[in-house]
């Protein structure tokens, strides 16, 4: 960042010299005065994005004072600071063109008689009226241009509620519908056949018991279907991680970043990917402790579950595939593999975009470390 002000600088300096040099009437300044008044004038383009309105008034100060100094354009700089004024003060338009008009007429009264090429009318437009009008409108079509990507992403959400609805009711028709049978036709059987065989009444009852869970499941699965991702806060995976802690496994939570409630689709996303984490972790790893940190910013989500057992080397399997396809769908990123010391690091970035509810406040670390009994 202070490189790329220190370029602009540069830049804007190097510029307003060589057009000084060019357009100057002998006898020219120095070429050390000429560096050093396009230096202060340059200066106060680094003001543009904190203190636009004070940075455009102090350039168009030493525009005045560069008056003395003949052919020199500080003015392009004044006009630029305007224009960064309008386009960073949206709801104050009008005082920034006051402003920029007042500045320009000043500067058109100050200015030598020798040097006056242009009318009056045409300074102002040019000087004090484009750039603000310019800067303000480039404002505009940023707001556009982002509730339009507000407005496209909505549409796509809906479209997948919609799909997700249709996806819900085919299943109910087809597999909510085989399990009920296979449940009552196995359970019917059962009666007909009780007492002849013990085996057959075990297996039959075996039959009916998985069905009916199956059927359960799958409406489960079918009101989560049609209905909107709910974002489970983040208490809930400590919740999580109580349930999976083992005396031989305990898992450790730590949390960082405001309170506020993430954007639903959000939670969902950060829950699953530290359920299915967690889960691996128990699996596969052979580890005598998991640890989760979750962050959480104005921008995004970073959540990292990091386990001390083995490195699992070889091809990336369907759950770490699944949680890289839930972090693609924000625009996120997500690393799985070996950690830096031993065992195994998944690591997301999940950004938050325009999810409401999410206000900036002092980040109030602390860590809960489940109880393994």
């Amino acid at each position: 960042m202070y490189a790329r002000e220190g370029l602009l600088v540069f830049a804007a300096t190097a510029t307003l010299t060589v057009f000084a040099m060019l357009d100057g009437e002998p006898p020219q300044p120095g070429l050390p005065l000429l560096a050093g008044a396009g230096l202060a004038a340059a200066l106060p383009l680094t003001l543009r994005a904190r203190f636009p309105l004070p940075g455009a008034l102090l350039s168009a100060a030493i525009a005045l004072l560069g008056l003395v100094i003949p052919g020199w354009q500080g003015r392009l700089v004044t006009m630029v600071m305007f224009g960064a004024a309008a386009f960073r003060l949206p709801r104050r338009p009008w005082l920034v063109m006051s402003m920029s008009i007042a500045w320009t007429s000043g500067y058109g009264l100050l200015m030598p008689q020798t040097h006056k090429g242009l009318s009056v009318v045409t300074d102002l437009v040019i000087m004090g009226v484009a750039p603000v009008a310019i800067g303000h409108a480039l404002r505009l079509h940023g707001e556009r241009a982002a509730q339009a990507a507000r407005l496209h992403h909505a549409e796509a959400r809906r479209a997948m509620a919609e799909e997700r609805a249709a996806l819900a009711r085919e299943v109910h028709d087809s597999v909510g519908h085989h399990l009920t049978a296979i449940r009552m036709q196995a359970t019917a059987t059962r009666r007909a056949l009780r007492g002849q065989s013990q085996t057959t009444d075990k297996a039959l009852g075996t039959i009916a018991e998985l069905s009916a869970t199956a059927l359960h499941e799958v409406r489960v699965l079918l009101d989560s279907l049609r209905e909107a991702p709910t974002g489970p806060d983040l208490e809930e995976i400590e919740n999580l991680a109580k349930r999976l802690s083992t005396p031989q496994l305990p898992i450790s939570v730590h949390r960082a970043g405001p309170g506020t409630p993430l954007p639903p689709a959000v939670g969902h996303t950060v829950y699953r990917l530290v359920q299915e984490a967690l889960t691996n972790a128990a699996r596969h790893s052979e580890a005598s402790h998991v640890e989760v940190r979750v962050l959480c910013d104005r921008a995004a989500v970073t959540v990292s579950i990091t386990d001390n057992g083995r490195a699992r080397a070889g091809a990336e399997g369907r759950g770490i595939r699944g949680m890289r396809e839930r972090v693609d769908q924000h625009g996120g990123t997500l690393i799985a593999g070996p950690g830096e010391d031993h065992g195994w690091r998944v690591e997301a970035v999940v950004p938050i975009g325009q999810g409401p509810g999410i206000i900036a406040t002092r980040a109030q670390p602390f860590s809960v470390a489940q109880d393994p009994t």
